[in-house]
């Protein structure tokens, strides 16, 4: 493993279709795992409202939030919808030796957009 990688727990730790958090220096960061064991990493909040994602309902590769029902795909963090926006990505993974889930604290996708702010003001 190099530098890049963090393990943050097991496979088994991530209920199917649900998500755990970590907090990282960078923000909390919601793990989640799809029915057919695939993991995504993103952001735990909403581009529309800030919701808390990894409370949302996780369905296929989306997660819905969930205060305002937003869809956002997890593998892109791109909200659905007219009025858009985009959560942070992040690298994640299983070591099949061990079964750790080790997560890239690396965000993939841009910055975090949110429609009613300009890309400057986005945190």
């Amino acid at each position: 493993m190099n530098d890049r990688w963090h393990k943050i727990g097991h496979l088994h730790d991530i209920p199917p279709l649900g998500a755990r958090c970590v907090l990282t220096p960078f923000g909390r960061i919601a793990v989640f795992r799809t029915a057919d064991d695939a993991l995504y990493a993103l952001e735990d909040r909403c581009p529309h409202k800030d919701g808390p994602l990894s409370q949302g309902i996780v369905h296929d590769t989306s997660v819905t939030c969930p205060l305002h029902n937003a869809v956002i795909a997890l593998a892109s963090g791109e909200m659905s919808g007219p009025e858009g926006g985009r959560t942070r990505t992040f690298d994640v993974r299983v070591d099949p030796a061990s079964q750790a889930v080790e997560l890239s604290l690396e965000p993939r996708s841009a910055e975090f957009v949110r429609p009613d702010r300009p890309l400057a003001a986005a945190e």
